[in-house]
């Protein structure tokens, strides 16, 4: 019979989720951090995350706890991998389905040759990039995506980011789904955005999977609920200086 695991959630632990869609990357947190809470018996217990998907978007998202959310920036800069499935003729305000299309474009023009070439042409490599206004980035201390949302003008620096691989995986027009190999920093809305652009179209993306942060495969991650049973199976270690000063006393 396997032993239980021992876990120390104060001095730190990191999991992997294949985050649900429809779940915002903060749900998972608030359900880690219930969970941990309640086994340990205490009010509350830091729980973050290393790297935001979006509501709609699925996969991979890395949680850390404890002392271990000092380790967040390190894995936030690991590599990620996504496959993602844009449509071209049509774009919408948040590059993505959270929004309605807004204008629409032709697409017939496109061919799978000639959106292989662009890729490889001119999103391979370092390339600047105009994050989305529906996005996380501040602007004088704002969140762009609640101005945004409120119909403010948002505007935007572009960032330097490197795209390592960029293949087309399927071509079904008016939609195409590419493997993305990235670096922190890259929306994969506003590679959409600037693909159909590129291709004298407009585009928006209908579907995005985080496959691969760092060496974490997606294959290899909980669920929401496996990784909640998981922790209540697992035995919890509890620093001596959180055990109620009772316990203290009857170990000294």
């Amino acid at each position: 019979m396997m032993a239980v695991r021992r876990l120390n959630p104060i001095e730190g632990e990191v999991f992997a989720v294949d985050k649900p869609l429809g779940w915002t990357s903060f749900d998972v947190v608030k359900r880690v951090r219930a969970k941990l809470a309640h086994r340990l018996g205490m009010k509350k217990i830091k729980v973050g995350h290393a790297g935001t998907l979006d509501p709609l978007a699925t996969g991979v998202l890395v949680i850390c706890t404890g002392r271990a959310t000092k380790r967040i920036d390190e894995l936030q800069a690991h590599v990620k991998e996504y496959v993602a499935t844009l449509q071209f003729g049509a774009t919408t305000p948040s590059f993505d389905l959270e929004t309605e299309v807004d204008a629409r474009y032709e697409w017939e023009h496109i061919t799978r040759e000639g959106l292989e070439r662009v890729l490889r042409e001119r999103f391979t490599g370092a390339i600047e990039q105009v994050p989305p206004s529906f996005s996380a980035c501040k602007i004088d201390g704002h969140r762009a995506y609640k101005m945004a949302r409120k119909g403010h003008e948002v505007e935007l620096k572009p960032k330097q980011l490197v795209i390592d691989e960029i293949e087309l995986v399927d071509f079904s027009m008016p939609c195409a789904t590419l493997r993305i190999v990235c670096s922190k920093g890259t929306y994969i809305r506003a590679l959409a955005r600037d693909i159909g652009e590129a291709m004298g179209s407009g585009a928006h993306l209908v579907a995005l999977r985080r496959t691969r942060v760092g060496d974490v495969c997606v294959d290899k991650c909980h669920t929401v609920d496996s990784l909640i049973g998981y922790l209540q199976e697992c035995d919890m270690v509890m620093p001596e200086e959180l055990l109620p000063q009772s316990v203290e006393m009857k170990k000294s």
